[in-house]
């Protein structure tokens, strides 16, 4: 998709979460990975957390990286799945204003191409929480490149043609 040239670029504040009961900071592949791109790009790591497989948990931190204003956006890795331990879709349900449907849908048509009908586990999803996008990434560090490079670095990118969700971040508390 075509860049802008002639706009200038915008460094998005990105909190990154890994939702995980087995990893930490030295274990993180899929963080770091995620962490390592988002620099890349010319954007800031505004906070980073691993935080076990539970809802309550999640939610928390969410809110308070939601109601931080120097957050404009947060990335989780992991807990996607459909085992009894994935939750972060359930979290984002409880703190979201409105789901982004379309991420998910082109998160797992773009995955087809690579891992086939396995895709059909991954419950990548997003949402808008007060202001505040959220993004839901499987754990692999595969998955965490495809969301990234095929999906995220293009739409955290203000010179992104046609649009993107930067643009539209100063509008999204409007009634």
């Amino acid at each position: 998709m075509p860049i802008d040239e002639s706009t200038p670029f915008k460094p998005v504040r990105i909190a990154v979460l890994t939702v995980s009961d087995s990893r930490t900071l030295a274990e993180d592949r899929s963080g770091d990975t995620l962490v390592a791109r988002i620099e890349a790009a010319g954007h800031i790591v505004a906070d980073r957390h691993i935080v076990r497989d539970d809802c309550d948990a999640i939610v928390g931190l969410l809110h308070g990286w939601i109601d931080d204003e120097t957050v404009d956006c947060v990335i989780t890795t992991g807990g996607t799945g459909v085992t009894g331990r994935d939750v972060t879709p359930e979290a984002l349900a409880r703190v979201q204003d409105k789901a982004i449907e379309g991420f998910g849908e082109l998160f797992r048509w773009l995955s087809y191409a690579k891992i086939g009908t396995s895709t059909i586990q991954s419950r990548a999803c997003a949402c808008v929480a007060r202001g505040t996008y959220i993004f839901a990434l499987p754990g692999s560090t595969g998955a965490v490149k495809d969301g990234w490079d095929d999906i995220l670095a293009q739409q955290l990118d203000i010179r992104h043609r046609p649009c993107n969700f930067v643009e539209l971040m100063p509008r999204l508390m409007e009634r």
